[in-house]
């Protein structure tokens, strides 16, 4: 992680969101600003070998934010992993649990070929139940992930030590203490 002061600066912490004790970090306000936006892009770009994968996957919503961008700027596909029942071909899902409740996700079946190289993106890593459940319903598909990319990372709730422990590389640009 490098000196990304100016990027830090622009996320808001919103106390006690979505439930008490919760300190969520929002990289909306991040977003309204376009210089910075392109600098995370352009930073997010710089930690990553475009050789070495095939595709992008983002994690809804703001993940869609993060990896759009990046795979127009790298001219790379784009995979959705979507909310249930927002795909309109036939989907394979997987439930997993959040630091706050349970949700699931899906891709469509003929998303990827088998030993495509994956890179995940999402806006922030906390316990890694989404960015886990991610890797885990790729690599059902015949997917290769090695990577992993996040604007945040809540390093004290572990979902970065989870990744690494799968095989997956992760790495965010700024790092929040807490949760």
């Amino acid at each position: 992680m490098t000196d990304n002061q100016d990027l830090i600066d622009l996320v808001r912490t919103i106390p006690d969101y979505p439930k008490p004790g919760i300190q969520f970090r929002d990289v909306s306000t991040l977003l309204l600003d376009g210089p910075a936006f392109r600098r995370t892009i352009n930073r997010l770009i710089a930690l990553v070998d475009p050789a070495s994968f095939d595709l992008i996957a983002g994690i809804e919503a703001r993940g869609f934010i993060v990896s759009a961008a990046m795979s127009y700027a790298l001219e790379k596909g784009k995979l959705m992993l979507r909310k249930p029942g927002k795909l309109p071909g036939k989907s394979v899902s997987i439930d997993y649990a959040l630091e706050y409740g349970t949700d699931r996700i899906e891709m469509h079946v003929d998303a990827i070929r088998p030993g495509q190289r994956v890179l995940l993106v999402d806006d922030l890593l906390a316990t890694g139940g989404t960015a886990m459940a991610a890797v885990k319903l790729l690599r059902g598909q015949g997917a290769v992930v090695e990577q992993a990319l996040f604007i945040v990372d809540l390093p004290d709730l572990g979902g970065a030590r989870k990744l690494a422990a799968a095989g997956v590389k992760p790495e965010a640009l700024m790092a929040f203490a807490g949760d």
